[in-house]
């Protein structure tokens, strides 16, 4: 009979332990899920203004399932279009804000903003290095990684892929934006 009575005493512990976690937690959420919406909102808007060099404020617009963001500068005058892109890359998904200029068919920038590539590797793509070749890139370009994109030395798949995502956003944008803003 102690047993069970050691038992039951245990598993009601182990229940108070468990509501009370689960309400820390449920608390602690409540708590700090503004501020983190709140810095994810300030370091989107950072990467916009970032990748749309003179841009000083800009509007979103949700075009035919694209939500793009028209970058002015302090004129009013548009300055180019950004993006938030992602797709595949050597581990996993890469996500990118990519800037253009589509009256000029180039792009403005790139901001790699998060990646699961190999570290010292792949991860290489976030270097200002890599990042910065894309700058005013013709979009007639052919965007391959040892061609006109300079790869990363033991991360070809990588470059390449953050090349093809790129690639891939501005025909989505051009054939929504009717090839010009």
């Amino acid at each position: 009979m102690a047993q069970e009575d050691s038992k039951v005493a245990m598993v009601a512990v182990l229940t108070i332990i468990m509501i009370v976690s689960a309400t820390v937690l449920t608390f602690t959420f409540a708590l700090t899920k503004p501020k983190i919406d709140a810095y994810a909102a300030k370091m989107k808007k950072q990467a916009i203004l970032n990748v749309l060099p003179g841009a000083v404020k800009y509007e979103t617009v949700n075009k035919d399932g694209l939500e793009l963001y028209k970058g002015y500068d302090d004129n009013g005058n548009l300055v180019g279009t950004a993006i938030e892109t992602e797709g595949p890359g050597f581990q996993g998904i890469i996500k990118i804000m990519l800037g253009m200029d589509l009256r000029n068919d180039k792009v403005l920038a790139i901001k790699i903003l998060s990646h699961l590539e190999t570290p010292g590797l792949g991860a290489r793509i976030t270097e200002p290095s890599f990042e910065n070749q894309f700058d005013n890139k013709s979009f007639s370009d052919n965007f391959k990684a040892k061609d006109d994109v300079e790869a990363i030395a033991g991360a070809t798949i990588s470059s390449q892929a953050v090349s093809d995502i790129i690639e891939n956003t501005i025909e989505k944008v051009k054939s929504v934006e009717g090839g010009g803003e």
